[in-house]
């Protein structure tokens, strides 16, 4: 109940402020963390809750092709399957690619390569038609979005959104050096770490619980949720939740 009016108070500050969305940016300590797997889960829980959310994805490799030759974007039709959105894939991601290479190498096969306006001309329209819009990385932080045209990097897209993160990590061997080394580079960089959520969680495995009160104990970040295998719902608060997005 105090959720519901919550979400109510935001649903009448948000239509008396401005027609504009608020954002959120979900990072990963690298590739095939989960990040598309818990993007899902996130948008889901908004839609659940009444609200109108959005997914955005600045750059997506790795995708295959319909039998006419049309690339399929592979994490924005997963995303939007999972989550019951009515959004439409080519409004979800301005640059898809076949090849399973960073941004910067498929695009420099492939052409097309990335221009920051467009990826941000793209973001404001979506911005202009959902309430909360989740943007997904590519790879890790350092993930290179463009290189030989111009020198686009994930952590230059966050900032040009003015957007704060949430990082993704596996919550099982090895996460305790890569969410440091990934929270150490970003605040380096001045960038707000809103929380972390451990993906391939299990629950009372004495190693996922340690490497979990670790990575809180040397980044100060708390942990938003746990998501185990085959989970349909994030377990968070909507009002927590959505308290994330500005």
């Amino acid at each position: 109940l105090v959720a519901s009016k919550y979400i109510l108070c935001l649903k009448y500050a948000r239509k008396k402020e401005n027609a504009m969305g608020k954002g959120i940016f979900v990072t990963g300590t690298g590739t095939d963390v989960g990040k598309t797997y818990v993007t899902g889960l996130i948008i889901k829980k908004i839609k659940e809750n009444g609200m109108t959310p959005g997914y955005f994805k600045a750059a997506m490799s790795g995708n295959e092709r319909e039998e006419d030759g049309t690339l399929i974007p592979g994490d924005a039709l997963w995303v939007k399957n999972v989550s019951g959105i009515s959004q439409s894939v080519e409004e979800m991601c301005p640059y898809i690619y076949e090849h399973a290479y960073s941004p910067h190498l498929a695009s420099r096969l492939e052409g097309n390569h990335v221009e920051m306006a467009v990826v941000l001309d793209n973001y404001r329209k979506v911005k202009e038609k959902y309430d909360y819009i989740t943007v997904e990385g590519s790879g890790g932080i350092l993930c290179p979005i463009c290189f030989d045209e111009a020198r686009i990097g994930l952590t230059d897209i966050i900032d040009e959104m003015e957007l704060d993160c949430i990082l993704v990590a596996d919550a099982g061997l090895g996460t305790i050096n890569s969410v440091v080394l990934t929270y150490e580079y970003m605040k380096n960089r001045n960038m707000n770490i809103k929380g972390m959520i451990f993906n391939h969680y299990i629950a009372d495995n004495i190693m996922h619980e340690d490497n979990i009160r670790m990575c809180e104990y040397m980044t100060g970040l708390p942990t938003l949720a746990k998501v185990s295998m085959g989970d349909v719902d994030l377990n968070i608060d909507i009002a927590e939740l959505i308290s994330l997005y500005r």
